[in-house]
């Protein structure tokens, strides 16, 4: 079993990454059949957006301040830990921005696509599927749409639902909404295609934001889940994935 070590910057995953090198005899990402991730959910979330093409699992070890993505810090017998552990197969959505100068924009997020506004002022937004207008008009803080790994991160946050990872379904959730008042979001089939188109872009701009790539000034958004981008990420059978997001609904 070929491992490469990928690390964040900081200093205890520096040190755990030579540990394991030394240990395990590392080979670059290119070269491997797994790759372990060593930090928190969000360079877990760098280290997919990184390396998703070369199409091997992803094993997290969590030295960061956020783990549910990842499995708990352990030196010894990593090899037979990968072995035992189960898949949970990640499908991504796929931003489409144009921005009000024309430019266009694509970006992959496994987490969410969150459109914030960029001024004081509310966002006007209009909210479509599938190229049905559903809101002519939603005025709020901004909106998000989410994965099923991604429910419990930010769209969790805004007071959207928590979603099981083999339900084939995205969240939209809208983020401190003001009209229409009584608005809540909806859960969506993967395949829903959603549309995002800004009111007043001028007066109110938006950003878009994919993961952590980020676009300024976007005039409209089209976001859909991409099969052919999915990821597979490795958990510990007494740490896997469904069970975190289950967990997560009884959680204090």
């Amino acid at each position: 079993m070929r491992l490469a070590f990928v690390a964040s910057e900081t200093e205890v995953a520096q040190r755990a990454r030579v540990a394991l090198v030394a240990r395990y005899k590392g080979v670059e990402p290119g070269d491997a059949d797994i790759i372990v991730s060593l930090g928190g959910d969000g360079f877990m979330l760098r280290t997919l957006h990184a390396h998703r093409t070369l199409g091997v699992p992803f094993y997290g070890m969590k030295l960061g301040r956020l783990g549910f993505l990842m499995n708990q810090h352990e030196v010894d017998n990593l090899p037979e830990r990968i072995e035992k552990a189960h898949p949970a197969v990640l499908h991504p959505l796929e931003m489409h921005s144009i921005c009000c100068d024309g430019v266009e924009h694509r970006a992959l997020a496994f987490n969410e696509v969150a459109l914030l506004r960029q001024t004081n002022q509310a966002a006007h937004l209009q909210v479509s599927l599938n190229g049905e207008v559903k809101l002519e008009e939603l005025v709020c803080d901004g909106i998000l749409v989410c994965t099923p790994a991604g429910s419990t991160a930010y769209n969790l946050s805004a007071h959207g639902p928590i979603l099981p990872l083999d339900a084939n379904v995205l969240a939209l959730t809208p983020i401190s909404p003001f009209r229409p008042r009584r608005w809540r979001g909806a859960i969506l089939p993967h395949a829903t295609r959603v549309g995002f188109a800004t009111r007043d872009p001028n007066k109110r701009p938006i950003s878009a934001t994919a993961d952590f790539h980020e676009v300024r000034d976007v005039r409209s958004v089209e976001i859909k889940q991409s099969r052919r981008n999915a990821v597979r990420l490795l958990f510990d059978p007494e740490h896997n994935l469904q069970q975190r997001i289950l967990d997560e609904q009884f959680a204090p």
